[in-house]
C-alpha cells in the first residue's frame, strides 16, 4: 500500500489529493515508459495509451454513496441490469456494482464518498446526519476500488462513542486514543493498492500477474 496522511485536511482535500496522485503516477509512466506501454497496448489491452490519456485529462466524477445506490436500484427495478448481489442502502457495494458504475454509467474513474457508518471503520469522521461517515473510495473501470480513505475522527469523546458502538475493546486502543487525548488536528488519509495501480497502468487483468511473489493453492 501507498498510504499518505494529511494534516489540517478535509475530505475534499483528501479526494483531490487521491485524484492528483493517481494521475501523477499514470502521467509519470506515460512520460518515462511509453515504449513499454505501447507493448502492452499491442499485446495486452488495445487502446491502453489512449485510455490512460483520457483518465489523466478528465476530472473524476464525485458521487455520494446514496446517489450510487439509487442509480443501481433504479437499474434493477427497470431490469436494465442484473446483479448477483442485491443492492440496498447500507450494503457494502461489491466489485460488480463498482465496475458497473465506472464502466456502464460514468465511463471512467469516480470517487464515491459519504458511506454508511455501519460498514466503515470506527475512526472515520461522522457526518451531521449521524448515519454516514466521511469516507471515500476511488473506483476505476476493470478493477473497482483502487484507493480507499477517509477523514479521521479527532474528537476523543466521539471516538470513544464509536468504539463502543462497534463493540471494540477500549483498552486495546489506548495508544490510538492517547493520540487524541493530548490534542490533535483535523486530518485525512488514504491507501492506494500498489498492485492495482500496476494493473491500471498496464491493462493486465489478473492481480496475480502483477504481484512480485504471488501465492497460489499448493
Amino acid at each position: 500500500m501507498i498510504e499518505p496522511e494529511l494534516a489540517f485536511a478535509t475530505l475534499e482535500d483528501n479526494m483531490a489529493c487521491a485524484e492528483d496522485y493517481l494521475k501523477f503516477c499514470l502521467q509519470y509512466v506515460m512520460t518515462n515508459n511509453l515504449e513499454e506501454l505501447k507493448f502492452f497496448d499491442q499485446f495486452v489491452e488495445k487502446g491502453l495509451v489512449d485510455r490512460l490519456k483520457h483518465v489523466i485529462e478528465t476530472p473524476f466524477k464525485r458521487v455520494t454513496y446514496t446517489e450510487a445506490v439509487a442509480i443501481l436500484e433504479d437499474l434493477m427495478k427497470s431490469k436494465k441490469a442484473k446483479f448477483e448481489n442485491k443492492v440496498y442502502w447500507g450494503v457494502d457495494l461489491s466489485s460488480e456494482h463498482e465496475k458497473h458504475l465506472t464502466e456502464k454509467i460514468f465511463n471512467g474513474p469516480i470517487i464515491l464518498y459519504n458511506y454508511p457508518k455501519d460498514i466503515k471503520a470506527f475512526y472515520m469522521k461522522l457526518n451531521s446526519d449521524n448515519k454516514t461517515v466521511q469516507a471515500m473510495d476511488v473506483l476505476v473501470p476493470r478493477i473497482g476500488e483502487i484507493i480507499g480513505g477517509s477523514a479521521r475522527e479527532e474528537n476523543l469523546e466521539l471516538l470513544d462513542k464509536r468504539i463502543e458502538e462497534c463493540k471494540l475493546e477500549k483498552e486495546a486502543y489506548w495508544w490510538y486514543r492517547q493520540l487524541r487525548e493530548y490534542g490533535t488536528v483535523p486530518h485525512c488519509g488514504f491507501g492506494l493498492g500498489f498492485e492495482r495501480l500496476v494493473m491500471m497502468a498496464t491493462g493486465i487483468e489478473n492481480i496475480r500477474d502483477v504481484i512480485p511473489f504471488p501465492r497460489a493453492p499448493g
